[in-house]
């Protein structure tokens, strides 16, 4: 599908299927295009370009209602002069289902999202959570079997948005639903997801699952994107079937997996925080890098240390906290190491590094 905002391009030939039963989220920076494509397939907006299909049949020329889908927004949008219960039984009433139908689905989902003994609340008398969950109650009630989700926890507070997460995705789950889940949060996605989408200037920049698409980014920007990582660039110097050899600034050879890139070109090396690993020792079998702890910072489970290099590139390591961790200081001396094959190289981006890894 392709749709257009004037001069604005949101959604740019983006192609993707979604099997029955699948919980996939589609993460990407604000101005991706992710709400641009909920609504598409919702009805609520028409693609310029391209087709819909829900179970094989093109729904482009119908309304949102007729979809069997159901859209949730971020702020919930529930009624608020209904009390829970009524929020929840208002799809099935308006398609005039008969009165025990109603009552026995409606106290079936509200001991689902365990709101039973709040059936007779108003929105106002909820917390964000609260809310959160009879808004997705009422989706379910709808008897539509694809949920669309709008950065459905983006309204609430971190402690909450983190405990709603698993629940979110066992109550679809549990309801055998599938789900679209838009998010611009890269820990969100990665934790409930089955399936990841990273959207980027209303392009797929890649697909796949959590792990796939952390552990082997295939692009600079989902690297930075999705779990964050250290840049490096430098020139592929020679390749072997054991791997490849990196030169960076100051002459300093790094050893990588087997690259793509030929020996004598421009290459960016890509490798996580929490792979580099920071000691007073070399770490046998490791790349080995000097350098000077320029700040220490503190983050609960872990310690982030930043490291600048004898050849004055800074990169950073990202320790978890353990019985074996051991504390350096700002202006002490260590030396970095990261395994060859936890190093990701990709050929130097023709605008170069800085505006490759620019969210739009």
């Amino acid at each position: 599908m392709t749709k257009r905002f004037g001069e604005i391009t949101a959604l740019d030939g983006v192609n993707l299927s979604i099997e029955d039963g699948e919980y996939v989220c589609v993460l990407g920076p604000t101005g991706a295009g992710k709400t641009t494509f909920l609504r598409i397939v919702a009805g609520l907006l028409e693609p310029d370009e391209g087709e819909i299909y829900i179970d094989g049949k093109c729904v482009n020329n119908l309304p949102p209602e007729a979809r069997d889908t159901v859209y949730m927004f971020q702020q919930y949008a529930l009624f608020p002069h209904m009390t829970v219960w009524q929020n929840v039984s208002y799809g099935p009433e308006i398609k005039d289902w008969n009165r025990e139908k109603v009552e026995q689905l409606t106290a079936e989902i509200l001991e689902m999202v365990r709101l039973a003994e709040r059936r007779d609340a108003y929105p106002h008398e909820l917390s964000g959570g609260m809310q959160q969950r009879v808004a997705l109650g009422r989706g379910i009630a709808s008897g539509a079997r694809i949920l669309l989700l709008d950065e459905p926890l983006g309204a609430l507070d971190a402690r909450l948005r983190v405990g709603l997460r698993t629940q979110l995705r066992q109550l679809v789950k549990d309801q055998g639903l599938t789900a679209i889940h838009v998010t611009h949060d890269q820990e969100e996605a990665l934790m409930i997801a089955d399936r990841v989408v990273v959207l980027r200037n209303g392009r797929i920049e890649q697909t796949g699952t959590p792990h796939e698409v952390y552990s082997r980014p295939n692009s600079i920007f989902v690297a930075s994107f999705v779990g964050g990582a250290n840049f490096v660039e430098g020139t592929i110097i020679g390749s072997s079937d054991a791997g490849s050899v990196m030169e960076v600034l100051g002459g300093l050879q790094i050893k990588v997996a087997v690259s793509d890139v030929g020996a004598g070109e421009k290459a960016v090396l890509a490798f996580r925080r929490e792979d580099t690993w920071v000691g007073e020792e070399e770490v046998a079998g490791s790349n080995n890098l000097p350098g000077v702890i320029v700040s220490a910072t503190f983050i609960g489970d872990s310690m982030e240390y930043e490291i600048r290099l004898e050849n004055g590139v800074s990169i950073v390591s990202k320790i978890l906290m353990s019985d074996a961790f051991k504390a350096y200081t700002e202006g002490q001396r260590v030396v970095a190491s990261f395994p060859p094959e936890k190093g990701h190289v990709f050929p130097y981006p023709v605008m170069g590094l800085l505006k490759e890894v620019e969210a739009i």
